[in-house]
């Protein structure tokens, strides 16, 4: 059996007895991944934050179990990648199978020098563990998380969000100039604001079991379609930490929950998959519908929704987690800088403007793996089969197979922070992408990671050696926000594999600016210290 899941005490706060409700800049409903990380984001940049959460606990099996390298450098940037990475199981490698023949594999990383893997495989619980731990280090400098206190109604007064809370003690409330709507599917603020979402709910049910077992199988991700062990359905294999796997299995529209959860016929499907012979024993178990779905706007004037309490996508392709984690990185920053007067309100507008085609993204993603999983039509499944059937032989009809497009970080493309090339550059590392790591040298010969010399605010990023331009653009007088700088060239970061170079297809004289969300803003062949003003002013909403 796995260690039970750890519990935290419920301590009364002060606020619970004040004769009015206290205020606090920052309020956010719901401790799971995406509210932790907006919390110790927000902590990080200065800002103090309260976290309720209504249990006491992490949460439940599995869930989100696949860590994308672009969270797992938001989290390296957090303070909490180490740990993952260490009880986590790492994999870059997937194999799609048709009934029990391989049809091909793929490497999601196969190029070198980055820090982090395509994927680590961690069970939300434990990886929710790690976050709380760090959270609680984390409250002398304002993370104040509450457990035991569950959000019961909120309302939106002007210049204020007033909370209602039930705690062990009784009721209080509490008033807050942003309050972060972070709990999830049944979000009670979405309810309370009377908010809905808009989608599409697929009629097929899924199995998913977390198992407990001793077993040779590769680290990897493994997909059939119609095994001989599922006829007719669907099938995923994923390894875990201390020696879980995850299995999700397609049951079909008609799959009534409660028999379906019966542990004798969950037994039955996973020894009929394993062999009658292995040994394992079940931890979870839990049934579900894919939904893809979203709120029309995720700001809605000082309550902003993150994760999935503004989104849903099906669990296939790592989408949902991920993506409520990319929303923290996006928002945190921009709050920070609202609220400490470095940036005007307009900032916050531009959340819908990036996350939601981020959102759509991913829902889109997520409705084309499960209408190719589940077909409705004759049609759509003679596409299917013809796809499967061509794709062992042919290369090119492996792009129609899909099992869930795995989560790839958001291009912010449209976004109106950033500012359009004006020279020709590599279309790569465009304005909205989040940065590459690469390999380099810090001036006294240590290996370290390009991203970890990135700084939580603004940065300038060189390449080339010190010619005066850095300091002169970069360092100019009367900038609305600091700026850090960071040169690789002779004297400063070297770049000792290229990869630096390559990514950033840069040239000596090339600068980029990058965000505090360390995505790119704006980059220049040659630039000069206005061009540099006027795109760091679109970064921070800063109009005429």
């Amino acid at each position: 059996m796995s260690e039970p899941a750890p519990h935290f005490p419920y301590r009364a706060s002060p606020d619970q007895r004040a004769a009015k409700p206290v205020r606090h800049p920052v309020v956010i409903a719901g401790g799971g991944p995406v509210g932790l990380a907006t919390a110790m984001d927000l902590v990080e940049r200065g800002v103090p934050a309260v976290l309720l959460d209504e249990d006491d606990t992490v949460s439940t099996g599995s869930r989100s179990i696949c860590w994308a390298k672009r969270t797992l450098e938001i989290y390296d940037r957090l303070g909490c990648a180490e740990p993952m990475m260490a009880r986590g199981v790492t994999w870059n490698l997937g194999k799609v199978f048709h009934g029990e023949k391989l049809l091909y594999e793929f490497d999601l990383l196969p190029e070198g020098g980055h820090r982090f893997p395509a994927f680590i495989n961690l069970q939300q619980n434990l990886a929710e563990e790690i976050f709380v731990f760090h959270a609680q280090s984390l409250a002398n400098r304002g993370l104040d998380l509450r457990w035991k206190n569950r959000v019961t109604d909120v309302s939106v007064h002007p210049g204020h969000v007033r909370v209602a809370i039930e705690t062990p003690d009784g009721p209080y409330a509490l008033d807050c100039d942003y309050l972060i709507a972070a709990d999830g599917v049944r979000s009670t603020v979405r309810r309370a604001l009377g908010l809905d979402f808009k989608g599409q709910v697929f009629e097929d049910r899924f199995l998913i079991t977390d198992v407990r077992m001793h077993a040779d199988f590769p680290t990897e991700r493994r997909f059939w379609f119609d095994p001989t062990f599922h006829a007719g359905r669907s099938a995923l294999l994923h390894h875990q930490a201390d020696n879980v796997w995850r299995i999700d299995l397609q049951l079909g529209p008609d799959a009534d929950p409660e028999i379906e959860r019966q542990p004798a016929r969950v037994t039955a499907r996973l020894q009929k998959m394993l062999g009658p012979d292995r040994r394992f024993e079940i931890e979870w178990v839990s049934l579900y519908t894919f939904q893809c779905r979203r709120l029309d706007r995720f700001r809605h004037g000082r309550v902003l929704f993150a994760g999935d309490s503004a989104h849903q996508v099906s669990p296939f392709g790592a989408r949902g987690g991920n993506g409520g984690v990319q929303d923290a990185d996006n928002l945190a920053w921009k709050l920070a800088l609202v609220l400490q007067g470095a940036a005007p309100e307009q900032l916050l507008g531009s959340y819908d403007a990036e996350r939601i085609p981020a959102a759509d993204e991913n829902i889109l993603h997520s409705t084309r793996a499960t209408d190719f999983m589940t077909p409705k039509t004759p049609a759509s499944a003679a596409f299917r089969d013809a796809a499967l059937g061509l794709a062992e032989r042919f290369s090119f009809a492996r792009s129609l197979v899909n099992s869930g497009r795995l989560s790839r970080p958001a291009i912010l493309e449209n976004s109106p922070l950033n500012t359009p090339d004006s020279s020709a550059f590599a279309p790569a590392m465009r304005p909205g992408s989040p940065c590459a790591d690469a390999p380099v040298l810090s001036a006294d010969g240590r290996q370290c990671w390009l991203l970890r010399t990135l700084q939580n605010g603004f940065t300038a990023l060189f390449y080339g050696d010190d010619d005066g331009t850095l300091t002169a653009v970069a360092g100019q007088a009367g900038l609305p926000v600091p700026v850090a700088t960071r040169r690789i060239g002779r004297g400063a970061f070297g770049d000792p594999t290229g990869a630096a170079r390559e990514r950033y297809d840069a040239q000596p004289g090339t600068l980029y600016l990058v965000r505090p969300d360390q995505h790119v803003a704006a980059r220049w062949r040659a630039a000069d210290a206005r061009s540099f003003r006027a795109a760091l002013d679109r970064a921070l909403a800063l109009g005429d």
